[in-house]
């Protein structure tokens, strides 16, 4: 079977890490990269330089996990909200045999908003996440992925979903 990349994208807070690390128990074997370890800085600055450097950062570490023998199953997750950005990505891989396969959680605005809440409450983000966070969720629901409604279920049972859609493939 052909290596596989799987890109779980969504805005922040809707569950992409979670989901990740649960389908890193299902898939496998496989390993998990989460691009904001890429764009973990303080302070957090956006910059054309900035932007280049953690595209080359993802794209080094996918292109060596791809190429690893022991692994089937390369997942990574991202808030990717324009096709452009993950067209740049993948842009940056070719050469290497693989399947990729894109899949976006989305949720309801009030979904959302409970999650992000919750991690704010807890100390994990800033309040700040919430209105910028909901202000993308509409870019997701444009793009031609495969979308995973996660409103009403928990990470562990999206990972089983967008493990049946994988499979059903196969």
């Amino acid at each position: 079977m052909k290596k596989q990349l799987i890109v779980v994208n969504g805005t922040m807070g809707v569950g992409k890490t979670a989901t990740c690390q649960a389908l890193k128990k299902i898939l496998t074997p496989s390993v998990f990269l989460d691009g904001d370890w890429c764009w973990d800085m303080e302070p957090f600055v956006v910059s054309d330089e900035n932007k280049a450097m953690v595209m080359e950062n993802i794209a080094f570490l996918l292109r060596n996990f791809l190429q690893n023998s022991s692994l089937q199953y390369v997942l990574f997750g991202w808030v990717i909200h324009q096709r452009e950005i993950l067209d740049e990505l993948l842009d940056r891989l070719t050469g290497l045999s693989f399947d990729c396969r894109v899949f976006t959680l989305v949720c309801t605005p009030e979904a959302l908003q409970a999650r992000l809440q919750r991690d704010v409450e807890q100390g994990a983000r800033a309040a700040d996440v919430i209105p910028r966070s909901l202000q993308r969720l509409p870019l997701y629901e444009q793009m031609k992925t495969e979308k995973i409604d996660v409103s009403q279920i928990s990470a562990r049972e999206a990972a089983e979903e967008i493990t049946r859609q994988i499979t059903a493939h196969s």
